[in-house]
């Protein structure tokens, strides 16, 4: 498992961004500040997503969006399915199981 650290402020990925739209290299910027030139150039290109200038990819709003989704369908289905074997539960405790084809 790799090495995580937390992540660079918001603010800090503007000035990179912002030094790379003035003309530094990434490269430069790599050897000059911790993160990697990859890092940064990832940071302006998804920076382009969020400006509309680049279609390639999801912006950090359409990101969170759906994560937010994800996370939602996750707890729906843990809720179906804590329903359903409660549901299971109380069929097999009152003996009254509804006949097949039935929406009860």
């Amino acid at each position: 498992m790799g090495k995580t650290r937390t992540p660079y402020p918001a603010e800090f990925r503007a000035q990179m961004v912002e030094l790379v739209k003035a003309g530094r290299t990434p490269q430069e910027l790599a050897r000059e500040f911790e993160p990697t030139a990859q890092t940064i150039t990832n940071w302006v290109a998804q920076a382009d997503r969020d400006a509309g200038v680049r279609h390639d990819g999801l912006t950090t709003a359409e990101r969170q969006e759906l994560t937010r989704l994800r996370r939602e369908n996750r707890q729906l289905k843990m809720e179906r399915d804590i329903l359903s074997h409660a549901a299971a539960w109380f069929a097999r405790e009152t003996g009254t199981v509804p006949p097949k084809g039935t929406d009860s």
